[in-house]
């Protein structure tokens, strides 16, 4: 998908849900801010996840060779995992 200076979030059906303020800078162009609840700001953390720029390389390796894998089933295993752990830990925070 080619993405040029027509493209805005409401031409491609992402339009932003709830609200979202309009302000104008001093030069006249139009940002938007966007607020996050407090459920999204937990969900940041205070850290970095740890990053192993090694295997970030070895994956574009086999992506790019075509050698890299999906298994939809570590995938969904791993999904309904992290589902898991923010339900528990919302209901903590309850």
């Amino acid at each position: 998908m080619k993405i040029d200076s027509s493209y805005t979030p409401t031409t491609a059906g992402l339009a932003p849900k709830g609200p979202v303020a309009q302000q104008t800078s001093p030069a006249g162009a139009t940002t938007e801010a966007v607020s996050l609840s407090p459920l999204a700001g937990s969900l940041r953390g205070g850290e970095a996840p740890p990053v192993n720029a090694t295997r970030i390389q070895e994956i574009k390796q086999a992506i790019a060779e075509g050698r890299f894998k999906i298994n939809p089933e570590a995938i969904a295993d791993r999904l309904i995992e992290s589902a898991r752990d923010l339900v528990s830990a919302s209901h903590r925070e309850a």
